[in-house]
C-alpha cells in the first residue's frame, strides 16, 4: 500500500494540483481544506503518514498551528509546510521541512519520501 498523505489547503485548485501531484508520484492521498478538518481526519485515520499543509488558512488554527498539533498529538506524523510569503518567524516544531510556494510537485514528493524513509 502507498504511503498516506493529508493534504491541507483552503484554495482549492492548489490543494487538488498538489493532490494530483502525489498521486501521480505514488502516494495516497486525503484533502482537507482547513486545520479543523485535517484535525478530524488526523483522529480517524491512524495510517496517515505525513501532513503537507499551507500556512494561511481560514479558522482559528493556521498551518503552523496545525504543525505543532500534529507534532505533539502524533510524533510519528511527517509534517511538510508551504507558504507563499507567511512570516514563519514564530518557527516550525522540530522535524518538520519547509517548501516554498510555487513549488513543484516533484519537490513535495521528494521531501516526503525522504521524511518517511521511502
Amino acid at each position: 500500500m502507498s504511503p498516506l498523505v493529508l493534504v491541507v489547503e483552503d484554495e482549492i485548485l492548489v490543494r487538488l494540483t498538489a493532490a494530483a501531484g502525489l498521486e501521480d508520484a505514488g502516494f495516497t492521498v486525503i484533502e482537507a481544506d482547513d486545520a479543523a478538518q485535517a484535525i478530524e481526519i488526523l483522529n480517524s485515520h491512524a495510517d496517515i503518514c505525513a501532513v503537507f499543509t499551507d500556512v494561511n488558512m481560514p479558522g482559528s488554527l493556521d498551518g503552523v498551528d496545525l504543525a505543532q498539533l500534529v507534532h505533539d498529538r502524533w510524533p510519528n506524523v511527517r509534517i511538510l509546510v508551504t507558504t507563499g510569503g507567511a512570516d514563519l518567524s514564530g518557527g516550525l516544531p522540530d522535524g518538520a521541512d519547509f517548501v516554498a510556494k510555487p513549488y513543484h510537485a516533484e519537490q513535495v514528493a521528494a521531501h516526503l519520501r525522504r521524511s518517511i524513509a521511502l
